[in-house]
Order: C-alpha cells, then sequence, then structure tokens
C-alpha cells in the first residue's frame, strides 16, 4: 500500500517506541486452512531476541501473484515437504454439515453425523450444535447458471447468453473465480465479507446454493462454539474480516516460544 510507505510508517511508528520489527507475508493454507489467504502479519519485540515467524505445517500450495510475494513470503522447500501433513480442502471443512436450499437457515441444530476429517473434530470441539448454517437466497438466474457450472468451474461454463452484461464482455482470463463452483478436493478462494458468487467461488461443491456462514467460518477455521450475531450480512462481515484462528493460534505459539 502506498508503494511501501505504510509498512515504512508501521516500521517507523514501533521503532520509535523501541520496538525491533519484522514482518511477513503468511500463507494461511501452510497452517491447515482449506484457504487461498495471505495477509501481512507484523511482529515487534522490544527486550532482545530474534523475530521469527511459524514454520509452515501443510504443504499447501499458492500462486503469490503481487508485490513483495517473492522477499516476504514463507516458501515450503520440496525437500522438507515430505515431513509436512497434507493440505486440508473445502470438504474437510464442511463435508459434516447438514444440505440446505437457498435461503434456509439453521440455528442450533444437531450433528447428523461424526466429524468426517481431523479438522472437523478439531473445530467441532467444545460444541453440541451447529449454529449460523444458513445461506442466502439465490434469483432464478443464478440457479440457472448453477448447472452448467462444474466442481472447480466458473463464469466461463456458463453460456454466452445466460451470462451478466459485465461478464459478457469480459475477456476469459479475467475474474477467473467469479460465479465459481468449490471443488471439494482443493482450497478455497479468500472468504471476503460478501461471499456473493459474483465475487469469487462460493457456490457451494454438491449443492446447488452458495455456502452458509458456518461453512465460510469452517474454511476460516472459526470453531463451531464461535456463534456470529446480527444479520446474515453482518455475520459474513465478521467471518470473512477475520485472520483465520488456526493462522493466529501459530504465530501466538511462536511469540510465546519467543519470549519464553
Amino acid at each position: 500500500m502506498g508503494k511501501g510507505t505504510v509498512v515504512d510508517a508501521i516500521y517507523k511508528h514501533l521503532e520509535g517506541m523501541g520496538y525491533k520489527v519484522a514482518h511477513r507475508i503468511l500463507f494461511a493454507g501452510h497452517y491447515g486452512i482449506p484457504q487461498m489467504r495471505f495477509r501481512t502479519i507484523f511482529i515487534a519485540l522490544r527486550d532482545g531476541g530474534k523475530i521469527e515467524f511459524p514454520e509452515p505445517t501443510h504443504d499447501a500450495q499458492a500462486v503469490a501473484n503481487f508485490a513483495g510475494a517473492k522477499e516476504l513470503c514463507l516458501k515450503t522447500h520440496p525437500l522438507f515437504s515430505q515431513h509436512l501433513q497434507h493440505q486440508t480442502t473445502v470438504w474437510d471443512a464442511m463435508s459434516d454439515l447438514p444440505e440446505l436450499v437457498p435461503g434456509q437457515a439453521m440455528h442450533g441444530a444437531e450433528y447428523s453425523v461424526e466429524p468426517q476429517s481431523e479438522l472437523q473434530g478439531i473445530l467441532r470441539e467444545g460444541s453440541e450444535k451447529i449454529y449460523n448454517h444458513a445461506c442466502a437466497k439465490l434469483g432464478k438466474a443464478n440457479l440457472d447458471r448453477l448447472k452448467y457450472i462444474p466442481q472447480g468451474g466458473s463464469w466461463r461454463d456458463i453460456p454466452h447468453e445466460m451470462l451478466p452484461k459485465g461478464l459478457q464482455r469480459a475477456r476469459r482470463s479475467d475474474h477467473t473465480k467469479r460465479y465459481g463452483r468449490l471443488h471439494p478436493d482443493a482450497l478455497c478462494s479468500t472468504i471476503l465479507t460478501k461471499c456473493d458468487p459474483h465475487w469469487g467461488s462460493f457456490f457451494h461443491p454438491t449443492q446447488d446454493r452458495a455456502i452458509s456462514v458456518r461453512e465460510a467460518a469452517r474454511i476460516q477455521s472459526f470453531p463451531d462454539r464461535y456463534i456470529f450475531t446480527g444479520n446474515l450480512t453482518q455475520q459474513f462481515e465478521q467471518v470473512g474480516n477475520a485472520v483465520p484462528p488456526l493462522m493466529a493460534k501459530a504465530i501466538g505459539e511462536k511469540i510465546k516460544q519467543i519470549i519464553s
């Protein structure tokens, strides 16, 4: 941001308070989160010691096509990838949740199956019921488009005459995630504050609907015991604005290690 002036200002301010500062771009997939999400993380240390960032625990891959990626992103080296866990997937996050129809909401529903993955076991710990399992309604035009979108597909699979006017004028190399249907064995695109299919891959892998708040929260790695409040729009905003909890946990554990 601001050609690096924002980063410079953060360093200057913290160093002026007596802190040593470092920053890296961390990839959520490296910490067991089934999502293509990069976030810039600053750590500042006041009393000696070396600043370190959490090493990847999962062999997840992503293309970082933004400024600073080459210098600042942590990498998983092929030599060590065999010691890492396999990446978690969309299906690892949501396969145990009940089916919904567009516009349906479940709040306080019973779990109908046992956890189907290690991630589900972690996120269901301490929770007895399912909350915030609610998805938006879809208009007839989007329901008709959905029939043509395979798992991992996008707007490019929809017949040209059925596309919104803006996408009818788009190049096929643009907006590759719009109107995307998630692939169960892959990562989700970045969870936004509005999981609208017009902005990303937010159609459910096997059901003809958009993902629910709880499914978005699972992809962010929120525990099921964490309940979101407000209307549907506000709930999606709370989920999308957050740092993924499992990434935050990894950062917190590294800080604990540094200061101890």
